[in-house]
């Protein structure tokens, strides 16, 4: 790779980092929160990088410029090794601008119903022992933890109890139902899990549509066994505004107006 585009996809790429992580919360599409002083620090190491190679780059030209040029057999070399530094740069290569200046120009989105659909929902935590639900009604609550307590509660705490959750509607393979999904990531998009809970009684909101749901548990096997299905006979569907971290399985929060 020549140079020069050497240069500009580390300067390009450092930029786009410290873009996107000091500037906006996109970097939140990507990685988790507590990543962002490494994205920072990663931003600033190319920006240093690229300068020290322009530098290094100025002064091989000054050199070159002072170099006698009546030597013959100096200048002979010297146009041989400039020939081979000034090669065509592979064709690939210049395929490594386009993730530097999405950054810069347009950042991709999080990952949502797309994703969600062809993939099967995670498999939550084994929990032994859980917590007295609150009283409150309808009752707020995680979808990662109503699939726990569906399917490991063996107090069955939650039959019968009005519950509330956020996430954003994924088509189902069956036209009577769809899903309330939420992903989340471990340290990156690229190891995204979904959550899934299966909504009916409702009419599916378009895919991608952030929602909070109300509604029972719908009976449907032994709860607080694997059999129990993951499923909500719902009574509200309220759209809401996506949140600034779609990748956390959160409460809900209030209605968008």
């Amino acid at each position: 790779m020549r140079r020069p585009l050497q240069m500009a996809l580390l300067l390009l790429s450092g930029v786009g980092l410290l873009r996107i992580a000091l500037f906006t919360d996109l970097y939140l599409r990507y990685v988790k929160e507590g990543m962002r002083p490494l994205l920072i620090a990663s931003g600033v190491l190319l920006i240093l990088l690229a300068v020290a190679d322009l530098v290094s780059s100025l002064r091989r030209r000054r050199h070159d410029e002072q170099t006698d040029p009546g030597d013959d057999s100096h200048g002979h070399d010297h146009g041989h090794g400039h020939g081979h530094h000034h090669s065509s740069v592979p064709r690939p290569a210049w395929l490594l601008f386009l993730p530097a200046l999405s950054l810069l120009l347009y950042a991709p989105p999080a990952l949502g119903a797309y994703t969600a659909s062809r993939e099967p929902a995670k498999t939550v935590p084994q929990r032994d022992t859980f917590d007295p639900l609150p009283t409150t009604s309808p009752l707020p609550i995680t979808l990662t933890d109503f699939t726990s307590r569906v399917q490991q509660d063996r107090t069955r705490a939650i039959q019968d109890r009005t519950v509330q959750m956020t996430g954003f509607a994924t088509s189902a393979e069956r036209k009577d139902s769809w899903y309330l999904t939420r992903i989340t990531i471990s340290c990156c998009a690229a190891d995204a899990q979904s959550v899934k809970v299966r909504i009916h009684g409702v009419p599916a909101p378009a895919a991608n549509t952030w929602v909070t749901v109300t509604g029972t548990w719908r009976p449907d096997g032994t709860l607080g066994t694997n059999s129990a299905a993951v499923a909500l006979d719902a009574r509200a569907v309220q759209k809401v505004a996506k949140p600034v971290n779609s990748y956390k399985d959160a409460l809900p929060w209030a209605p968008s107006r």
